[in-house]
């Protein structure tokens, strides 16, 4: 005799598979990591600045933004409005930080990120992201995502208060606007 069917597991296995695709939805943009304390990041070869560690930077609104080379749209595109967002908040308490993160099969030469930073016209602090651990570790272990060219705003605790989740922001366009919405907002609360 055949096992006997027990509808109220099937229910239960697709709510369970419902519930989880739901969460990765809601994770898609990382609103799971807002409001959590970024961990430091491992990165190296400072570029307009001595090395900075985030723990230093306490009391400060940072940006970061994970870029990698003047060939990416998403990095050309976005590279206005990171000097821009520098140039305009600095002296109110702004960190605008560029983390490369080396795409290219072949290895890293010295002095490539310099030319990549200078041909995109990049004029705030710069490291590099070794292996992407700072990159896995803040954004792709947690989750799988669409983009690597991802954007941490961090508040003066050192807090995730905003992530733009990859692609660009242009200036002038909606996200660029609601990204300096929450810089002017974080930098004007003490």
């Amino acid at each position: 005799m055949p096992p006997r069917s027990q509808p109220w597991l099937c229910w239960m296995a697709i709510v369970a598979f419902l519930g989880a695709a739901a969460l990765r939805a809601a994770d898609d943009q990382g609103r799971a990591l807002l409001g959590t304390t970024a961990p430091e990041w491992q990165v190296q070869d400072w570029l307009h600045s001595p090395p900075l560690k985030l723990a230093d930077l306490r009391g400060k609104v940072i940006l970061v933004r994970w870029w990698t080379s003047p060939g990416c749209p998403f990095c050309a595109a976005t590279a206005p409005a990171l000097n821009d967002f520098h140039q305009r908040y600095r002296e109110r308490g702004l960190v605008v930080l560029g983390f490369y993160h080396h795409k290219s099969p072949a290895p890293l030469q010295p002095g490539h990120v310099a030319a990549q930073a200078k041909q995109l016209g990049l004029v705030f602090p710069i490291a590099t992201d070794p292996g992407w651990q700072t990159l896995k570790q803040w954004w792709l272990q947690p989750a799988e995502r669409d983009f690597t060219s991802v954007s941490f705003l961090l508040d003066k605790q050192g807090r995730i208060h905003h992530i733009h989740p990859g692609g660009e922001y242009p200036l002038g366009s909606k996200d660029h606007q609601t990204l300096q919405a929450q810089i002017e907002s974080l930098l004007s609360k003490p």
